[in-house]
Formats: structure tokens, sequence, C-alpha cells
């Protein structure tokens, strides 16, 4: 018997740190607010939410909570809950510890990092994934030590990792996106696995560990969603700007 998935009730979107990676010349505040044709990464994340039909959004923030206030007073969209993370500094996996009430809520919900510029072509297919537990997966990338990889057997994510255990047995590599897509209980799950690691002195960890913690238990099986060939890119260094920029901007097509 085919379960139907849960449909999504919220995204949460992790804006909360400084991207010391990108030249300060070239992002003065919080990566979220660059701008690409006109708009910051934040505004086509929130565009592209209310296109698919994601109700509430929550936005975690810490560095320059304040510009990113004013964005989003500047926007003619439903304002998303804020949810402030004052260590930021700390990293990525305390600030999923923050909003843990906002990801526990009740209801599939969106994980999602505020640093990608993409279309609809890579959201609009994990928010109707056919499972309510999903990550996505580009086939098509540079190997290297900076992807977050996934490891696929038959289909199937085995492993989410910079540095996976190429030891399990698995047919095919790709990269996450950085978006995620849990089950109401898949997110409580996640959620409990977080504070466990904050509690035992990882609030610095990459948030993807508990990610790949939860994928690896197996009792909250993912699904991947192959998006290989859209136009997307994370943006940590400044080469990646110009990326986006040169080769992504121009290929999104979907209005936002």
């Amino acid at each position: 018997m085919t379960t139907e998935p849960e449909d999504v009730k919220r995204a949460v979107i992790l804006a909360a740190g400084r991207g010391q990676r990108l030249d300060v010349q070239e992002r003065p505040g919080p990566k979220c607010l660059l701008r690409f044709g006109g708009r910051t990464l934040l505004e086509r994340q929130l565009r592209l939410l209310q296109n698919c039909g994601v109700p509430e959004v929550v936005v975690a923030t810490g560095f320059a909570h304040e510009e990113i206030e004013r964005e989003l007073d500047r926007l003619d969209l439903p304002r998303p809950t804020l949810v402030r993370n004052e260590r930021y500094e700390l990293g990525s996996m305390l600030t999923v510890d923050v909003v843990g009430p906002q990801l526990t809520a009740g209801g599939a919900v969106l994980l999602m990092d505020a640093d990608v510029l993409c279309d609809a072509r890579v959201l609009a297919p994990l928010v109707h994934a056919p499972s309510s537990t999903a990550l996505l997966v580009d086939r098509d990338f540079e190997p290297g030590d900076e992807p977050v990889k996934v490891l696929l057997r038959a289909g199937v994510p085995v492993d989410l990792a910079k540095r996976p255990d190429l030891d399990l047995p698995h047919d095919a590599v790709g990269e996450s996106v950085g978006f995620f897509r849990l089950s109401e209980a898949a997110a409580t799950a996640l959620a409990g696995i977080v504070r466990s690691s904050v509690d035992a002195g990882g609030a610095g960890l990459p948030h993807e560990d508990a990610v790949r913690d939860l994928l690896r238990a197996g009792e909250h099986p993912f699904a991947a969603v192959d998006v290989t060939g859209a136009p997307w890119t994370e943006i940590d260094f400044p080469e990646d700007v110009e990326r986006a920029r040169a080769d992504v901007l121009p290929r999104l097509t979907t209005e936002v």
C-alpha cells in the first residue's frame, strides 16, 4: 500500500551565518542579501516558496539580523517568522537547535540553506516529492573536499557528508543541494539529534552532520530527488558569486 506524502506545512530557511569565506567587499552583510538580477537570494527563495504553495516560512537569523528585517520590510510578501540565534558564530547545528520548536510544530517541513540560487525546477520537485522525507541530488558536480556528497544505492541515499563512507555499498554519487524535506516524525527525530549534539558540545558542527545521523539511522528513509541539469549554485566563495551571475542566473527561467 502506497502512503500519500504529507503536505509541506512550512519552510525553515537557515540564514544566520556570517559567511566568512566570501569577500567582505562582495558581501558586506548577510549572504542571503546578495543580489542577483535585482533580487536578493532571500527574496527569491521566499517567492519560490510562495509559488510552490508552502504556507509558512521561518527564517533563522543571526549575523546582521537588522539588515534582514529591513529587507523583509521592503518586500510585498507575507512576512516570515524570524527566529534569532544570538550565538550564530558557533555554527549551523546551534541554529537548527534554536529553531527546533518551529521545526517540530507539526506537518512536513523543508529545511533550506539561504545561500542557494535556484529556480522552481530545483525547489518544486522537493515540495511535491512522492516521499515525505527526501533530499535533492545533483549528479553533475565537480569532485573535491567542499561539496556535501550523497552516496546512492539503487537510487536510495545511504550516506551524506563532505567525506562520506565510501566503503558503504553504493552505485552513484551526487552533490546535495542543501534543501531537505522532512516528515513530521523525521523533523522531530532530527530536532532530537541536534539537541543531543549541542548538549554534547557539538554546537559548532554543521547541521548536515545531524541530517547524516538521521539518514544513516534508517528509521525515516530518505528518497533522492534528482535535479541534475537544473540551474543552481550554493554561494560560499567569491568564485561562486561569479558563477552564479555568469552561468546560473541567465538559465533561471521560472518566474519569482
